[in-house]
């Protein structure tokens, strides 16, 4: 007779990669593109409002759909200057936690980037999240779920989750201020309305480091995620914008998630990428 220990066998678990940032520049583009075709992310988010966003639209839409999702990276921060610096956070924090934001230009401008990504990708979105994590904030959420829930009545689209990954180390508390900008209530507003969302973010961090730095957080993300967490990520082939505070950083991600090799076997039993929109067909991701 075969002893066994009486502990769960390990389970598979599916893990979305997704790259944030399509279409802020060319370099970022051609590391998404790359990364996608190689199988070592299973997303991306699109920013439709910056530069490079039409021309590697163009591209981008040939990708299997079974293997990518692609989604809009709503972008509330843009720089004044194509390609210029972005300002800063904590004016449009101030606006929507204070309610004094302009409700009807805020959903304009939520309306035409769904319009521009459809326009561009012939399609509707697979997923929403937000460039800084906006699309969590006080006012940009309820326009967002109002928005999607009457654009897409019957399949909208999920929306990431930022629920950190309880863990020790210098970036636990930039994952909880990221969370209490707004997380819980966007969560419970998505489930209300019958929006499916994603599980938890990994992937935050201070962008410093090496690519050994960075290969060794991508370990750690891998062998505590669970099935249906994001890991967002922010590769770039080169070619980054001087305005680009994380250019640097992006090299790094570039060159660890080359190196990554589907399925990872871990403690926990093997992760393996899915785009999250094939767990939500599959009954696996309703409500996380």
């Amino acid at each position: 007779m075969t002893e066994t220990s009486g502990a769960p066998a390990p389970t598979t678990r599916y893990l979305c990669i997704c790259a944030d940032d399509f279409g802020m520049s060319t370099g970022i583009n051609a590391a998404v593109l790359d990364l996608a075709a190689q199988g070592k992310i299973s997303a991306t988010s699109g920013m439709v409002r910056r530069s490079a966003w039409l021309e590697g639209a163009k591209t981008l839409r040939q990708v299997d759909t079974a293997r990518l999702d692609v989604g809009l990276h709503l972008d509330l921060t843009r720089p004044d200057t194509p390609d210029g610096f972005e300002p800063g956070l904590l004016g449009l924090l101030a606006r929507t936690y204070s309610r004094t934001v302009f409700s009807p230009a805020l959903h304009a401008d939520i309306r035409d980037q769904l319009s521009r990504f459809e326009d561009a990708m012939g399609r509707a979105p697979a997923f929403i999240d937000g460039h800084r994590h906006v699309h969590q904030f006080p006012v940009v959420r309820d326009l967002l779920v109002d928005e999607i829930t009457r654009r897409y009545p019957t399949s909208p689209p999920w929306v990431r989750y930022t629920a950190p990954v309880w863990r020790g180390g210098p970036e636990r508390l930039k994952a909880q201020v990221i969370h209490a900008l707004g997380g819980a209530r966007l969560a419970a507003l998505a489930r209300k309305h019958g929006i499916p969302v994603s599980r938890r973010l990994l992937g935050v961090y201070d962008f410093s480091g090496d690519t050994q730095g960075y290969a060794a957080r991508l370990s750690e993300w891998l062998s505590e995620c669970r099935t249906g967490d994001v890991l967002m990520c922010h590769p770039s082939a080169g070619a980054n914008l001087p305005s680009d505070p994380h250019g640097a950083a992006r090299l790094r991600e570039y060159a660890a998630l080359q190196r990554l090799a589907f399925p990872v076997q871990g403690r926990l039993g093997e992760v393996a990428l899915a785009p999250l929109s094939q767990l939500v067909q599959r009954g696996e991701l309703a409500y996380a």
